[in-house]
């Protein structure tokens, strides 16, 4: 056995874990079958499964119907498009659909993105998962005469209709159907010709088992039309395990790791009574255990499915079953993701010595005080800088140089943020300005450029 190969095994008292979780999944949560994957370092390390379909077991190439779990396809399109320079976040929908002005022109590409739009969460009626797409024609049909129910921006409101909106924005700068660019753009690219807009065999019925007796009964499949944006895809646990690897690292062929990253950033609050949930740039976020997971769950008629990835532990979990209501995927999933990064917890990437050094940078490294807190500015491999606090309380942030040499915040109070050295007459560095806030080398020296002044320690 190599030693990549070695790094890929789990132990065995690991894998019984895991399979007694499916177990017990399947087991209490009375589903025809329960699928489960755990990725680590981006490759399915496990798989297991309970029950039968079609008089043998589902395997990890047994497609499941994996509803909202869409949407994180049709946002990674979205972004492609943002990347592309096609259009911003903070465009009006109208620029992109302007049929749909009168009704929901104000909104923006982002808002739709982030649930923050104000829009409703479903369609008029019927319901649209349980009826043929062919009765919502026009886009106008998945919003009704009044769709936004809430100011935009101001709360996080699930809605189903804006991603249908959001599938028709991506048909109408491509040219083609949004399944036909996702084919091209992004599920060829990542291996996963799994991944279907319709069942393809080897593929699980859906079923709904009854409340309070031990039977079930079949589920009508509906193809949803305007409204597939929303839940039409089919998938497996193999290529949802691809898929995972993709929204925890990102891939240049599809989408750059760093707008993967801002998926991940919190774009919506969580909803009252949820506070450990929120929402990205169409990515579900929940903390649970302490954990921070992304990803997303989905359910549509006979279909439940989960999908979570922990980017600290280097570990994700999927979780897929054939009925509609049941087992809780989404739990399973995150049970399986905790199982394998607790009882097998990941080795850190090894240290190494950048290859060049800016020798400015060097020159910023070292202590910095912003009054009396000190802070430490590190220089890491790849010309990243991180300010932190050295005591461990107070605000810190990576940040990374922009053509113009000033620097931009990627994370907490500083994110956006320019940081910005300025230099004396001579060239040497006075202070750091960051968003206004002055940075010494010493705390509070009288001849530093502190807002305000000061006087001196006892000393001076």
């Amino acid at each position: 056995m190599t030693v990549e190969q070695e790094k890929e095994q789990l132990l065995p008292s690991t894998r019984r874990a895991l399979s007694h979780r499916v177990a017990v999944g399947q087991s209490q949560g009375r589903a025809p079958s329960l699928v489960g994957a755990v990725v680590r370092g981006g490759r399915l390390v496990w798989a297991g499964a309970r029950g039968v379909i079609g008089g043998r077991e589902p395997d990890v190439d047994t497609q499941y119907r994996i509803g909202s779990l869409t949407k994180t396809f049709v946002a990674v399109l979205v972004m492609r498009l943002r990347d592309e320079g096609v259009l911003e976040l903070t465009d009006p929908l109208s620029a992109h659909l302007p049929a749909l002005e009168a009704e929901v022109g104000a909104l923006t590409v982002g808002q739709l993105l982030a649930h923050t739009s104000g829009l409703a969460s479903e369609t008029p009626g019927p319901w649209w998962e349980r009826t043929p797409g062919g009765l919502r024609p026009e886009l106008t049909d998945v919003l009704g005469p009044a769709p936004v129910k809430h100011p935009a921006g101001s709360r996080y409101h699930y809605s189903n209709p804006g991603f249908a909106l959001l599938g028709a924005l991506v048909e109408r700068r491509r040219g083609e159907p949004w399944g036909e660019a996702l084919r091209a753009e992004v599920l060829a690219p990542l291996g996963m010709d799994r991944t279907t807009p319709l069942p393809q065999a080897p593929a699980a019925d859906g079923f709904a088992v009854h409340p309070w007796a031990d039977v079930m009964r079949p589920e009508t499949v509906q193809e949803t039309g305007r409204m597939a944006p929303a839940g039409q895809l089919w998938s497996t646990a193999a290529d949802l395990a691809r898929w995972a690897a993709f929204l925890a690292a990102g891939d240049e062929r599809v989408l750059a790791p760093a707008t993967v990253e801002r998926m991940r950033l919190p774009a919506a609050p969580p909803e009252s009574g949820e506070p450990d949930g929120g929402y990205g740039l169409g990515v579900q976020l929940l903390r649970r255990e302490g954990r921070a997971l992304a990803g997303h769950t989905g359910s549509m008629p006979g279909f439940l499915a989960a999908l979570w990835v922990s980017v600290q532990d280097g570990v994700s979990a999927v979780a897929l079953a054939n009925c509609t209501s049941g087992p809780a995927v989404s739990t399973v999933a995150a049970d399986l993701l905790a199982i394998t990064a607790d009882a097998e917890p990941g080795f850190p990437q090894p240290w190494r010595p950048a290859d060049t050094v800016d020798p400015g940078l060097l020159d910023l490294a070292g202590p910095w005080y912003w009054g009396t807190a000190a802070f430490a500015l590190r220089v890491r491999a790849g010309g990243e800088l991180e300010l932190a606090p050295l005591t461990g309380q107070g605000r810190g942030s990576r940040f990374h140089v922009e053509h113009d040499g000033t620097w931009t915040g990627r994370e907490g109070y500083y994110a956006g943020e320019t940081l910005r050295v300025v230099r004396d007459r001579d060239g040497s560095v006075s202070h750091l300005d960051l968003g206004s806030f002055v940075f010494t080398r010493r705390p509070y020296d009288p001849s530093d450029p502190v807002p305000g002044g000061f006087r001196g320690w006892p000393d001076h």
